[in-house]
């Protein structure tokens, strides 16, 4: 009997061990159940809250652009109040009036433009800028620098500090310049003219 005793004993330990890591897996299983259901009510805040947010950003633009729209017309206002007097002034036949009245009208629409980014592009005098201004025309004035901006035919804009329309200029080139241009020009057309030459018939056809 104490025999029989004795070997039950290794059994108990065992069944105790197992017991043990049996609470241990099913502590863990818990534990990943209540973290799985934590990150689904996460994911289904989180997804809600992203509805919510894509139905409120095409409103938050609308507005937005309709307040600019806004103070755009609001910084013209005053402008279209002087056209007014302007046109009532040519009436009376006062033509200094009437002038008077064009450039107030003319600096009041360079201040509503500067107040939302717009600035002239600066041209006369200034050496010429491909990235702002557009030549129309070049002309040789020897006792001007070279590349000099002679005149204006239409006034440019930047917006915030990029060009929205280049200055249409007309450019100064020396005499010398401009022939170099010529003879490069030349010798383009003379390479142009010996490589047509030396085409075979077969590589026409």
């Amino acid at each position: 009997m104490k025999q029989k005793n004795e070997k039950s004993k290794p059994v108990k330990k065992a069944d105790k061990d197992a017991a043990s890591d049996h609470e241990k897996l099913q502590a863990d299983f818990d534990a990943l159940v209540t973290e799985k259901l934590e990150l689904f009510e996460k994911l289904q805040r989180v997804s809600a809250d992203y509805a919510n947010y894509q139905k409120r950003i095409p409103k938050q633009i609308a507005d937005s652009v309709g307040y600019e729209k806004e103070r755009i017309l609001k910084s013209l206002l005053p402008v279209l109040d002087n056209f007014e007097h302007a046109i009532n002034n040519s009436q009376s036949g006062d033509v200094d009036a009437v002038i008077k009245g064009i450039r107030i009208v003319y600096d009041q629409m360079l201040d509503a433009f500067k107040s939302h980014g717009v600035e002239l592009v600066l041209a006369k005098d200034q050496i010429f800028d491909p990235s702002r201004h557009e030549a129309m025309m070049q002309r040789n004035e020897e006792d001007k620098e070279n590349n000099l901006i002679l005149e204006e035919f239409q006034k440019g804009y930047t917006l915030n500090g990029r060009v929205i329309r280049p200055s249409k200029v007309i450019v100064n080139k020396s005499a010398m310049d401009s022939e170099s241009q010529a003879s490069l020009d030349a010798d383009h057309g003379t390479d142009n003219d010996s490589v047509a030459q030396e085409k075979s018939p077969d590589d026409a056809e």
